[in-house]
C-alpha cells in the first residue's frame, strides 16, 4: 500500500465551500457515505454513489488528492480482485469489483473529512457535542499523527534503503514480505511518541480543571443546515431504495441491475 494513502488524511487548509462547512456537517459526509456504501453489494448503486462524491470533491479542489488516495490503495485492490477471482464462484469478479467500489466511497468521505477539518475545529465540533473533552482531544490528538506517521513511514523505508534493502520490489508477495522492516521500527517509534506525549500532559496537569473556555467557538450556518438536510435525503432515498428492492420477488431482483 502506498503511502499516498496516508496523504489523504492530512489536513489542507484551503478557502473553499467543503472547508468553510462546520466539521459536524463533513463528519455526517462521512457517516452517510459510509452507511450508503454498507447498503449495496451491486456495481450500479455503488458507482452512482461514488458518483454523488465526484462534485463534493471538486468544490473542495481535493480531485488530484482524491486520485493519488485512490492510487495509494491500488495494492489492496489488486489483492481484492485476484483473492475473489480465484477463490470465488463465477460471481467472484462483479463481487470483487462492488468491495473495490464500497471501500472507495467509504475512505473517499472520510479523506474529505480528515482533509478539510482542522484538528482544532474537530476537538472544539466534538466538546459541543457533549463528548467529554478528554475524548475529544484523544481524538484531535491521532488526527494529528497521521500526518506525522506518514513522515515517519518515509522516513524508514529510506533509512531501510540506504541499508541495502530494496523497498520498491514488484509482486505481491514481495510487497507483503517488505511490510515488516517496515512495521516493526513504526510500531516501536510509535509506542515511544505515545509515551512521550503522556508525559508533556501529565507536566502540564491535563485533565486538572473541568471547565474549559475557549478562544472561539462554531456554530451551524445556514449552509451547513441545506447540506446536511441534502444528505439525510439522500441515506432516507438509498435505504428506501434498498427496503424497496429486498420486497421484490427473487426473479425479478436477479433481472434488475441492483
Amino acid at each position: 500500500m502506498s503511502l499516498e494513502f496516508l496523504s489523504a488524511f492530512k489536513f489542507l487548509k484551503k478557502e473553499t465551500f467543503l472547508h468553510r462547512l462546520d466539521p459536524r456537517t463533513k463528519l455526517l459526509l462521512a457517516i452517510t457515505y459510509t452507511i450508503s456504501a454498507l447498503l449495496f453489494q451491486e456495481i450500479m448503486p455503488l458507482l452512482l454513489i461514488l458518483i454523488t462524491l465526484l462534485p463534493i470533491i471538486i468544490l473542495g479542489r481535493l480531485f488530484k488528492k482524491w486520485v493519488k488516495s485512490i492510487k495509494g490503495m491500488s495494492f489492496l485492490y489488486i489483492f481484492i480482485l485476484v483473492l475473489n477471482t480465484l477463490f470465488i464462484d463465477e460471481n467472484g469478479l462483479s463481487f470483487s469489483i462492488a468491495m473495490i467500489l464500497r471501500i472507495s466511497i467509504m475512505i473517499s468521505a472520510f479523506s474529505l473529512f480528515f482533509l478539510t477539518v482542522d484538528p482544532n475545529d474537530l476537538a472544539l465540533s466534538l466538546i459541543t457535542m457533549k463528548i467529554p473533552y478528554e475524548y475529544a482531544f484523544s481524538f484531535s490528538l491521532a488526527f494529528r499523527f497521521v500526518p506525522t506517521i506518514a513522515i515517519e513511514t518515509q522516513n524508514i523505508i529510506d533509512a531501510q534503503q540506504s541499508r541495502g534493502y530494496e523497498m520498491q520490489k514488484k509482486g505481491i508477495i514481495n510487497q507483503i514480505k517488505n511490510l515488516f522492516p517496515l512495521l516493526v521500527p513504526l510500531i516501536v517509534s510509535s509506542i515511544k511518541r505515545a509515551f512521550n506525549v503522556a508525559e508533556a500532559l501529565e507536566s502540564r496537569s491535563f485533565g486538572n480543571k473541568k471547565d474549559r473556555t475557549f478562544y472561539y467557538t462554531i456554530k451551524f450556518s445556514l449552509k451547513d443546515w441545506i447540506f446536511s438536510l441534502y444528505l439525510i435525503l439522500l441515506l432516507a432515498f438509498l435505504i428506501y431504495i434498498r427496503i424497496s428492492f429486498l420486497s421484490l420477488p427473487l426473479w425479478l431482483r436477479w433481472s434488475l441491475p441492483l
